[in-house]
């Protein structure tokens, strides 16, 4: 299992990435744990100046919009 991680303070913004994410897990069927992060310090240690961002195992893919469900798929399937 691997982990997504929505680095954001739960803005409406957070929330759309956060539902995207877990559809997209879900429509390709693999074992990953969505986390979100509020943690402002825990936020910074990853370099997000901007949110929301997408983390995955560990690395920010991006930053400040919403990618698209197909964009997340491939990230995932990256990993």
């Amino acid at each position: 299992m691997f982990e997504i991680k929505i680095l954001g303070m739960g803005c409406s913004k957070c929330k759309k990435l956060t539902k995207l994410a877990e559809e997209a897990v879900s429509e390709l069927g693999v074992s990953a744990k969505v986390v979100k992060v509020t943690d402002i310090d825990e936020i910074m240690d990853y370099g997000a100046m901007v949110t929301p961002a997408l983390v995955i195992e560990g690395e920010v893919k991006v930053a400040g919009k919403i990618p698209s469900k197909e964009e997340i798929k491939k990230w995932i399937e990256a990993n």
